[in-house]
């Protein structure tokens, strides 16, 4: 070994640490990102079956057709949105709640390359439905 080749082997072996970091911080911080962007539409579905539950009593009564209370509806999905603790937009369409919701997800070793949070979306939707698997009439 002459003395031109000392120190090849450090600038090495720390290239090859920090790109196992990296690879390490991909592979666990995707596996959050996805359990993240799994919990979001779990969360978006259930928010939009709240919703789909506010059934207009008065119309109901009068007609013994069942339909939502828009208001309601996003009231009650709204309300499962803050009793999870995150963000979500909440819209009702004739007899559809429609439900998205954000997570920001904190990253573990991303941070060393100054990702520090990733951002996932889920979609849900619900129909208000009378009996079991039937559309209302």
């Amino acid at each position: 070994m002459s003395l031109d080749d000392r120190g090849q082997v450090t600038a090495f072996v720390v290239a090859v640490v920090l790109a196992l970091f990296v690879m390490g911080g991909l592979v666990i911080d995707g596996g959050y990102t996805l359990a993240a962007r799994r919990r979001a539409i779990d969360e978006a579905n259930e928010a939009a079956r709240a919703g789909a539950q506010a059934v207009d009593v008065a119309e109901y009564r009068a007609t013994g057709i069942l339909t939502l209370d828009p208001v309601a509806a996003v009231v009650a999905a709204e309300a499962y949105l803050y009793a999870t603790g995150h963000a979500g937009a909440v819209t009702v369409a004739g007899d559809r709640v429609q439900v998205r919701v954000s997570i920001t997800q904190p990253t573990a070793l991303m941070q060393i390359v100054g990702i520090r949070n990733l951002t996932v979306s889920g979609r849900g939707a619900a129909r208000i439905m009378s009996g079991i698997g039937r559309p209302a009439p």
